[in-house]
């Protein structure tokens, strides 16, 4: 994927017209839109449509958790708005992802549509080693992340979404090679952390491995988010460029 692929920005506002005003704007230098409890919340699904009928493309970031049934029915609807990628929570467990991955390539195919990508997400960057051990979690982070992520893979899901912290341990032990990993939290270097504690600068990110960035506050803040969005940009390109350079001075050294 180019550096403008890679980065989907947070549409967390509250109102369809701040969405829109923002997706103008930055339509020439994103990827691709999330679209998460707040602003789905607030306007509707209605907003999905808007966005993809002017040719952006969508992330769905509800995080769908509850039975079988409730989830594969959403994963359904969402399939049938149009989105490029929609999420589940991993902690739903085995058969909920499993029967949600099913019922969307059974509704893609039998409606012609095209199937988006199923991510799920394993720890929310908000959740450090206190919060876990007040949900009676008695082990870290990367822990619990690598055990989801596999998870995941094994209930048919095609990524998670991880902290930059767990990418290459996830790499590792998930040996599907395109197997996605969405990295929200992710800061520039003079960025505030606000209520995100596991977190990593787009550099950092790239270079682990993340294939998308989903970055919001740091953009939507911003004086100018256009000129917010291409610094982005221009630092996963500068990550990509590193890689390719690292990548074929191992191969003269081999």
């Amino acid at each position: 994927m180019t550096a403008k692929e890679k980065l989907i920005v947070a549409l967390d506002v509250d109102t369809a017209d701040r969405a829109l005003e923002l997706f103008n704007a930055l339509y020439d230098v994103v990827g691709m839109f999330k679209i998460g409890p707040q602003l789905f919340t607030s306007v509707g699904p209605d907003i999905v449509g808007r966005i993809i009928a002017r040719g952006g493309r969508v992330f769905l970031d509800l995080k769908f958790h509850d039975i079988p049934n409730t989830v594969a029915a959403a994963g359904v609807a969402a399939t049938r708005l149009g989105v490029s990628i929609f999420n589940v929570h991993a902690a739903g467990g085995r058969e909920m992802m499993k029967r949600t991955a099913e019922a969307v390539v059974d509704v893609a195919t039998r409606e012609n549509l095209t199937r988006p990508k199923i991510i799920a997400v394993t720890l929310l960057t908000s959740v450090d080693q206190e919060t876990l051990r007040q949900i009676g979690i008695d082990d870290r982070p990367q822990s619990v992340v690598s055990r989801l992520a596999v998870l995941a893979q094994e209930s048919g899901l095609d990524g998670i979404v991880a902290s930059a912290q767990e990418i290459k341990i996830i790499r590792k032990i998930v040996s599907q090679p395109d197997f996605l990993i969405v990295t929200p939290g992710i800061r520039q270097s003079n960025d505030l952390l606000h209520d995100q504690r596991r977190v990593m600068t787009v550099g950092e990110a790239i270079r682990a491995g993340a294939d998308y960035l989903v970055v919001g506050r740091p953009i939507l803040n911003a004086d100018d988010p256009v000129t917010a969005a291409q610094g982005v940009v221009d630092e996963i390109a500068a990550a990509n460029r590193h890689i390719f350079e690292s990548s074929n001075l191992a191969g003269t050294i081999d």
